[in-house]
């Protein structure tokens, strides 16, 4: 075992302890008129699988709480490889894979019933202290999860110009879009930005949203608190979708997004 600066004692984690998985039903809400997943609900699997292993390493929400910690979701890289829909009973996997500075990465795959492998999803989580101010990752914690000295490209969006104005819609945060952290849930965002896409005219319309396999790149660049009024915008970009999102009254870019197709 390895001490932390505050006397803490980490175990490196056994091949089996580096990973955390958990069975997951598609419910009839999660899924979309077409019978798809809603590509959401992967983000919100993704998340709680992540949650599970981390209470199953030993740091639980109350061990972050209790020490002004808690992580934030800052980027994915999520590629549905297969079709997924009402029902279909999925096998998600996690692994922390790197840490860089305050950004730890996971990657989580969803294995069909079949052994194949679904989706993917990459995401890049921040550590950040209860004031919202980014924080070294305690070198503990990446012996813990065996993901020490392993470093990565954080994902960022780079959205290309389109021949096309955005298109899109606002709307002020409503007390359902928001999570313990009191703003709004990662996962939301994805939802605006694909209600975005919706709402562009059908003769301007790129890849269809439901078409698979598609790739959708995420970067969360600020978080959208209680009552933020936000602009979601979307255009058709190269081969696919370009979506940003920005709070109305500060212009303050709050998320970016690329989905192909």
């Amino acid at each position: 075992m390895t001490p932390s600066a505050g006397g803490e004692l980490f175990q490196p984690p056994s091949e089996t302890e580096r990973r955390g998985s958990l069975s997951v039903r598609v419910r009839f809400d999660e899924t979309t008129p077409t019978g798809g997943i809603r590509t959401s609900a992967l983000l919100r699997y993704a998340a709680d699988v992540a949650s599970y292993h981390s209470e199953q390493r030993g740091f639980s929400r109350s061990w972050y709480l209790e020490r002004g910690l808690a992580w934030l979701v800052r980027g994915v890289d999520l590629d549905l490889r297969r079709p997924i829909g009402y029902g279909d009973q999925l096998t998600a996997t996690t692994e922390a894979v790197g840490a860089r500075k305050v950004v730890a990465r996971r990657r989580t795959e969803f294995l069909a019933e079949s052994g194949e492998l679904a989706a993917l999803v990459i995401v890049d989580w921040a550590l950040i202290s209860a004031e919202g101010i980014p924080t070294r990752i305690p070198a503990g914690l990446g012996i813990a999860f065996g993901m020490a000295d392993r470093g990565f490209v954080p994902i960022r969006v780079r959205i290309p110009v389109s021949d096309r104005a955005p298109v899109g819609f606002e709307l002020t945060v409503r007390p359902h879009e928001l999570d313990p952290m009191d703003h709004v849930n990662n996962a939301v965002y994805l939802d605006w930005a694909e209600e975005a896409i919706r709402s562009v005219p059908q003769s301007d319309r790129g890849p269809a949203l439901d078409a698979v396999p598609r790739r959708w790149q995420l970067e969360y660049l600020a978080s959208a608190a209680p009552g933020t009024r936000v602009l979601v915008s979307a255009a058709p970009a190269g081969t696919g979708w370009s979506c940003r999102i920005v709070d109305r009254a500060t212009g303050q870019a709050l998320f970016a997004a690329r989905l192909e197709a």
